[in-house]
């Protein structure tokens, strides 16, 4: 059975994301960093190869559909496909395909609410 091992991000969309990333930057001390069209994040390194996101987007974004929520999190898993057919098996919708990137595999689903979560394997370092 896979398992949750950590939280790999929490990503929220905003109206202002600049003034938005600004605020955090003044009021918690957070260093964002523009990753490129409608994404700003900070990184909080627990492992040289992996941490948790903060990540703040543009409320245009459509990283998180075909959720309407604002809000997504990150769950970092041991397998993302044994994940992904456990959640299919309780129900969940599945959204796309497993992709592999440098940081690992990373896979979706929709939960009953209507919440996208994204799930992560992180490579090993």
């Amino acid at each position: 059975m896979a398992k949750v091992t950590g939280i790999g991000g929490i990503f929220f969309k905003s109206d202002n994301p600049e003034k938005t990333a600004k605020w955090y930057r003044d009021a918690l001390g957070l260093g964002f960093e523009n990753m490129g069209g409608d994404t700003q994040y900070v990184q909080f390194k627990l492992h040289d190869f992996a941490g948790p996101v903060f990540s703040i987007f543009d409320r245009n974004s459509d990283y998180m559909d075909p959720s309407a929520k604002d809000v997504m999190i990150n769950l970092m898993v041991d397998n993302v496909a044994e994940a992904l057919e456990q959640v299919r098996a309780h129900g969940g919708q599945i959204v796309g395909d497993i992709k592999s990137e440098v940081y690992g595999d990373f896979g979706w689903f929709i939960d009953p609410e209507g919440r996208k979560i994204e799930l992560w394997s992180p490579a090993k370092p």
